[in-house]
């Protein structure tokens, strides 16, 4: 944490940290703190009331008028796979063959940090080198995505994995020959966007920084992009590549870093090639698709066209060539109404408009004739639309985190939704999900295989190991798309809720509640569990009077520091027995409350620059405070001097003082006794009045115990 304020110059929780940060779960922590965030069932279990009649959850708005909750039902679409027989295109493209070919890819382009020649003839220039080092950065992660993404576009749709396999040996011929005749390589982007299909639903290998050159072109002479590529022949690809990279290096020489050849090891054409011929195989044997033999196209146009020949419906796919598949197709098979949606859709919303025009305050402005029926889209529509003139969801790929699913649903299941059903269908392969399971299994374990060999961590996974809830589909289990988390539930409100919920069910709670004396405790029973230990839980008001809360275990030890986790840990039944106080109990109260102390120091100010007085100075004490540890030199006054310095402001004199004397050379022993004679005098810091004031309160504390005694 000190090294993060050091490099960045920033609290740690301001804003300005947030934005610098790598961990995407610090945003979902700061939306958690600061955003009010409640779940569907949580609304249903503390706000919604039960209809007598017919038993369904409903809320009443100030008007009177009910809102009732649909009831979420998962269906699944089976489809034959069968890889023994020759005219199934999509079981050849399932074959262990296939599956093996894509663990065994080499994938350098997506891990050029990898092939980057250590001993150099000449130094590469100042672009080149940032060039390498964001290549380092970037391309181990991006190689475990690459082959996860294959396999996911296998999973979506045959067509979308042939054409991202045609654009993979494509981009390899491209780089080979750059290299073959020593021209710079194009390095595309490996921006953190393309692992977020809800952000990038365009096949990374078929585009550039700013769009797509594989699939478009502008039928001139000049343009030769349209032109198809031949599936059984390297020349072809050959050919292909010299016209691509003809391009790239005039029309679209921008959106490109571009590096020599010679800064690679001649293993990156090897690479290259050796990926290039195994993927070329792979076409071969499968052959030219033919969506008359797509078993799950011909699932989708049944259930259109027979099962819901009339009602609305909103199909959902993870990738915008299979959009472009399936709108086409089912165009081609007689049905109307229908469009399809992408991330490279020039009005989403206006299309979402057509199909939901109800919901959405739109139906004076839509004619009947240009009203949607089918809604064909990527996840770009599965968060912030309202879709609920539609109470039916198909799900034609299944996403590797099922809380997808959930916000897929929740786009349709929102107020103003008068279906009293909704069907969320979602494509299962026939003969069960263990060939599902089987397949992600495989990827799991050449990740972590090769993670292991070449130091890396390829994974880009979501919540996929998460197998029992893709079993839970396939067998249609109730409840299954209800799985809305309660960490997306605000602290606040999870708090207010607990003790609204308390005064409602005994109201003398709101006055005995308050009177209770500050340092009040109590012990209950507590069965202890892995990661789940007994000892205690302790509420304290911080001294910026801030609520913390703190677990600590019978070691002293902090368990967790998810306040919800404790505030979880916490809650007992109005007849819980109390059990008597445990003979430690203050004691882990008062490593509790250091804990939570030591927390907010670290959390405290900023040290200004590096070349400041009051940064220099920090970091020459803390150096010499560790170093003098356990001697007699050893200081409780410096100690608090290091605190101050960096938790507030220097005074204007101090700085003056501090810097002359760096200047001049003085040691580390004598800067130490110069910082605590100044904070002796009051001439070190500028501590605000009411930062004195106040002291950290213990509000109350509870020992988890799984004692018997009572």
């Amino acid at each position: 944490m000190h090294e993060f304020i050091r490099k960045h110059q920033c609290p740690v929780r301001s804003l300005s940290a947030f934005e610098k940060s790598e961990y995407a779960d610090d945003w979902r922590d700061l939306m958690r703190l600061y955003m009010v965030r409640r779940t569907r069932s949580f609304i249903q279990e503390n706000y919604a009331a039960t209809d007598v009649n017919t038993g369904r959850k409903f809320i009443t708005f100030e008007n009177g008028e009910r809102s009732y909750f649909p009831i979420r039902i998962p269906k699944k679409v089976p489809f034959q796979i069968d890889e023994h027989n020759p005219e199934d295109h999509l079981g050849r493209l399932y074959t262990p063959e296939v599956v093996e070919t894509i663990n065994s890819l080499s994938l350098p382009r997506y891990g050029l940090g990898n092939y980057v020649l250590t001993l150099l003839h000449e130094p590469p220039s100042p672009a080149e080198t940032k060039a390498l080092q964001d290549l380092s950065r970037a391309g181990k992660r991006l190689m475990g995505f690459c082959r996860t993404n294959l396999f996911k576009r296998l999973e979506s749709s045959g067509q979308a994995f042939i054409q991202s396999i045609e654009r993979h040996i494509l981009r390899n011929h491209v780089f080979l020959y750059a290299i073959e005749n020593n021209r710079p390589l194009p390095i595309g982007t490996q921006d953190a966007e393309f692992l977020d299909s809800r952000i990038q639903d365009e096949d990374m290998d078929g585009t550039t920084t700013q769009g797509s050159l594989f699939d478009e072109g502008d039928n001139n002479e000049e343009n030769n992009f349209s032109e198809p590529i031949c599936l059984c022949d390297e020349e072809g690809f050959k050919k292909r590549a010299e016209s691509v990279y003809a391009e790239y290096a005039t029309h679209y020489k921008n959106r490109f870093k571009w590096l020599k050849p010679d800064l690679f090891v001649q293993a990156l054409a090897d690479d290259l090639m050796s990926d290039a011929h195994a993927l070329l195989n792979v076409l071969q044997k499968v052959g030219d698709w033919d969506p008359k033999q797509d078993a799950k196209l011909k699932a989708l146009i049944k259930l259109l066209t027979a099962d819901h020949p009339a009602d609305k419906v909103i199909i959902f796919t993870q990738f915008a060539d299979t959009v472009r598949y399936l709108e086409a197709q089912l165009k081609q098979q007689g049905i109307n109404r229908l469009s399809g949606v992408t991330g490279d859709s020039s009005d989403p919303t206006a299309l979402a408009w057509r199909f939901s025009p109800v919901s959405n305050n739109k139906r004076a402005q839509i004619r009947l004739e240009d009203e949607l029926r089918i809604l064909v889209a990527t996840d770009v529509l599965s968060e912030g639309q309202n879709l609920q003139d539609c109470s039916i969801i198909v799900n034609y790929d299944l996403p590797w985190a099922i809380i997808r699913l959930v916000q897929r649903a929740g786009r349709v299941d929102r107020i103003g939704q008068q279906a009293e059903k909704i069907f969320c269908y979602s494509f299962l392969p026939a003969d069960g999900v263990e060939r599902i399971i089987r397949l992600r299994a495989r990827v799991r374990q050449r990740l972590q295989e090769n993670a292991e060999v070449v130091g890396t961590d390829e994974a880009f996974f979501e919540d996929d190991r998460n197998d029992q809830a893709v079993v839970d589909l396939y067998h249609e289990k109730s409840g299954i798309l209800e799985a809305d988390d309660d960490t997306e539930v605000d602290l606040a409100s999870y708090a207010y809720q607990i003790w609204k919920n308390a005064v409602t069910a005994d109201p003398s709670l709101q006055k005995i509640i308050p009177e209770l004396p500050a340092v009040v405790y109590s012990t209950r029973p507590h069965q202890a569990k892995e990661n789940e230990p007994e000892g205690v839980l302790v509420y304290l008001k911080t001294a910026e009077d801030n609520d913390a809360l703190a677990w600590i275990d019978k070691e002293g030890r902090s368990v967790t520091e998810s306040q919800l986790t404790i505030l979880k840990a916490a809650e007992c039944k109005p007849d819980t027995p109390p059990l008597p106080r445990q003979d430690n109990h203050h004691e882990l109260v008062r490593k509790g409350v250091e804990r939570i102390i030591e927390e907010e120091k670290t959390i405290g100010g900023q040290l200004g620059r590096p070349s400041g007085a009051r940064f220099r100075a920090y970091e020459r004490l803390k150096r010499y405070a560790e170093e003098v540890k356990g001697t007699l030199f050893e200081s409780s006054e410096l100690h608090k001097a290091i605190d101050e310095i960096y938790r507030y402001p220097l005074r204007s004199t101090a700085t003056d003082t501090l810097n002359r004397q760096m200047r001049t050379g003085i040691s580390d022993d004598a800067l130490a006794q110069l910082v605590i004679a100044l904070r002796d005098e009051g001439r070190l810091c500028l501590i605000h009045e009411e930062d004195q004031k106040n002291e950290p309160r213990i509000i109350c504390s509870m020992g988890l115990s799984n004692s018997s005694k009572i």
